[in-house]
């Protein structure tokens, strides 16, 4: 006679074999159906219906088969011929940067914003500081998040002069859509002590003034950071804390529900960590702290598990920067670069190579993932010698590097990130945003048709993943899906056709693989039994749609673990704009209601779009 006890283990190991159902006598808490499911699980690709139970996926199948586990308390959900896939992990983004366009006038260009010469940013700006007066007067402080020099007319930088234009007496700081470089007024200058006589830090330049050594307010890489620092300091920490809940909305929004914070410094972990703490992440939060401020935090925060929605997932390290802003690090020299530069300019190093050596050989060490911004062949090179060094030294662990944006690979390196187990996170938004620039300026026709090359990746196998890189772009799933396929540019042209991959090999780059990148493979990426219940449910099939209308689809609604986050008709009848960049959207004008209370300090800063969240925590770095 078999026990009971027997029997029930009997019965647990059956219902573990089933793959299309779990056992019948399961109640679901949710049943989804009627609408295209896509699963990105190759064994079992498409579904009738999910069922779900304590926020994960019980059952996916036949409708029949995921009905049995209907009990009388179960909701069921009409999908109502809408498509449902996992929901997007976001591969690498700056989300508590991203809630700096909370703060800032949307100097964007088309179609994002309307911005298109200097100009309309000089307007721009204007209307701006009219609709914001307390905020402005509060902070004694405008910013503007976005402008793209590529993009204006006049195919440069907005100077001092221009600026002043707007005030002489409030400090302007324009960011630039690569997060690399700013642009201010004379007033922000002087704030930030800037004169004739300041010479260049190392890893960055001061812009000079044609024929002369006066400061034309247009600050690069490791130049830009202490003024960033000193000037968006003054959101203060209760506004530091708003960024980050309206960044996570903002994800929510386009259908994430694993957010990225690609490099966090230590007073920004201590804000998200705060913010967990108070139950209000409704998405999954995942840190890359810098690996050149405090190694100390990262050993002592890092986790596989998260809490409250948050964990530290590994290390984050700079060696270069921005390739449309002609800071990124090559092995040759720009094509025709705009600007005053030297003939045979190359870009330069963000970080000395004994920094990018050592803090390799420490992640390495401390079996720690390290994720590295790489997007000049150079410093490519110099990340792939490395890791090479490190995998010789400490044996071939599951450490999963990850090579971040990667513009400008070339195909031998592409060989190298397959051979050392670099996992690439590329970024074929580029094309559509800067493609042409790339084409005309940075790399030349030739060589612009492999940026992000997608295409090589998937002639060899490889696993890799797409981003946004918000605030750089909008966290615009659909705009990642659709560059990533198309490679269409601004201007129509196809940026390397060969390139191109096809749909569903994009989506698994938005969901399972940047999963996997995460090591959260096993939970997340896509629909399987025992998997947490995180869903995008869109308005159109991204499998059945022309693919020149991909970027026209829309995330109705997000789900994590069965709870919705995002819903397109609550935000309608909220009366919230949904255009990106609205200074209506209803997590922005909180977070700069919030973002308004105190004026913060701070006094140093080092780079790029973590230390943006770093100076709105008004937190030290080094």
């Amino acid at each position: 006679m078999i026990s009971k006890t027997a029997y029930s283990i009997s019965s647990i190991i059956i219902c573990i074999m089933i793959s299309t159902a779990a056992c019948s006598d399961e109640i679901a808490d949710t049943i989804y159906k009627n609408g295209n499911i896509i699963t990105i699980n190759d064994i079992q690709p498409g579904a009738e219906a999910v069922a779900v139970k304590d926020g994960k996926i019980l059952a996916i199948g036949t409708q029949k088969d995921v009905l049995k586990h209907k009990g009388k308390a179960t909701r069921l959900i009409e999908l109502e011929g809408q498509t449902m896939l996992p929901g997007f992990v976001d591969a690498h983004g700056h989300v508590m940067a991203g809630g700096l366009q909370a703060l800032s006038a949307n100097v964007l260009a088309p179609p994002d914003g309307k911005v298109k010469d200097i100009p309309s940013l000089q307007q721009t700006l204007r209307e701006w500081v009219a609709e914001n007066e307390k905020i402005v007067e509060k902070i004694d402080l405008v910013v503007g998040f976005g402008y793209d020099n590529a993009e204006l007319a006049e195919l440069r930088h907005p100077l001092r002069e221009d600026l002043d234009a707007v005030s002489k007496d409030v400090p302007i700081l324009l960011i630039h859509q690569s997060g690399h470089l700013i642009s201010v007024n004379s007033k922000a200058l002087a704030i930030g002590g800037i004169t004739s006589a300041t010479p260049n830090p190392t890893g960055g330049v001061i812009q000079r003034r044609e024929g002369g050594k006066a400061p034309n307010g247009v600050l690069e890489e490791t130049a830009a950071f202490p003024l960033m620092l000193k000037l968006l300091g003054r959101a203060g920490t209760e506004g530091s804390a708003a960024f980050v809940r309206a960044g996570a909305e903002m994800w929510a929004r386009f259908g994430y529900t694993t957010a990225q914070d690609g490099r966090t410094m230590p007073n920004a972990v201590k804000t998200m960590k705060a913010v967990a703490a108070t139950g209000e992440f409704k998405i999954d939060i995942v840190s890359y702290p810098d690996v050149l401020v405090d190694r100390e935090l990262i050993k002592r925060e890092v986790s596989p598990t998260y809490k409250n929605r948050f964990r530290v997932a590994g290390a984050k390290l700079t060696i270069d920067g921005s390739p449309q802003g002609f800071t990124a690090w090559r092995d040759r020299p720009y094509y025709k670069p705009v600007g005053d530069y030297p003939p045979g300019y190359v870009g330069y190093p963000a970080a000395t190579a004994d920094l990018v050596g050592d803090a390799i050989d420490w992640a390495f060490s401390n079996n720690i993932q390290i994720n590295t911004h790489a997007n000049g062949e150079a410093a490519s090179d110099q990340l792939i010698s490395y890791i090479r060094s490190a995998k010789e030294k400490y044996g071939h662990g599951d450490r999963r590097p990850v090579l971040v944006h990667g513009q400008f690979l070339r195909e031998d390196q592409v060989d190298s990130l397959k051979s050392l187990g670099i996992m690439p996170s590329l970024f074929p938004m580029h094309t559509f945003y800067w493609g042409d620039w790339h084409r005309e300026h940075t790399v030349g026709p030739a060589l612009a048709d492999n940026i992000s090359p997608t295409g090589w990746c998937v002639a060899r196998g490889m696993k890799f993943s797409t981003h946004h890189d918000a605030p750089v772009a909008f966290p615009n799933s659909m705009r990642v899906l659709d560059a990533t396929v198309t490679r269409r540019s601004r201007s129509g042209d196809i940026i390397g056709p060969v390139q191109r991959v096809d749909v569903m090999t994009a989506l698994k780059a938005m969901t399972i693989w940047p999963a996997w990148q995460h090591f959260e493979e096993g939970t997340k990426g896509s629909l399987e039994v025992g998997k947490l219940a995180d869903f995008v449910i869109l308005d159109k099939n991204p499998l059945t749609i022309d693919p020149d209308n991909l970027d026209q689809i829309k995330v109705v609604q997000t789900i994590k673990e069965d709870v919705t986050v995002f819903d397109i008709d609550q935000m309608k009848k909220a009366s919230a704009s949904l255009k990106p960049g609205g200074v209506s959207e209803l997590a922005f004008t909180r977070a700069i209601r919030f973002a308004s209370l105190a004026p913060g300090q701070g006094n140093c800063y080092c780079n790029a779009l973590g230390r943006i969240g770093d100076a709105m925590a008004g937190g030290a770095g080094r």
